[in-house]
């Protein structure tokens, strides 16, 4: 099995040949845009395990963006006690999915 440790927004992936992932909101990404992912960090091929220092060189992962998703709703509340002081916001984070298309390794 294939696969490649990437890093997007700070965050680092597994990333899968034909498993979605979803990362930080990107805004300037519209669905079926094409995208190269090019901070890898390492890879394995079957039994072959190459690790970067801090990247492998010469690796591209290819994806597609799929859609943009909203993750569940948080809920913040606040209060002191003794003091009539409530507070009850939610919060959802927002997410671009993509597809995992291909893992080149040159």
């Amino acid at each position: 099995m294939k696969y490649a440790i990437v890093e997007d927004g700070g965050k680092q992936f597994r990333a899968v040949e034909g498993i979605t992932i979803d990362v930080d909101y990107l805004v300037d990404a519209e669905v079926g845009d094409e995208m190269d992912l090019e901070k890898v960090l390492l890879v394995v091929n079957e039994d072959k395990v190459q690790v970067g220092k801090p990247l492998v060189e010469g690796v591209v992962v290819q994806a597609h963006v799929v859609e943009q998703v909203k993750g569940p709703k948080l809920i913040v509340f606040r209060y002191r006690p003794k003091k009539r002081y409530r507070v009850k916001t939610g919060h959802r984070q927002k997410y671009t999915r993509i597809l995992i298309d291909s893992i080149t390794v040159e």
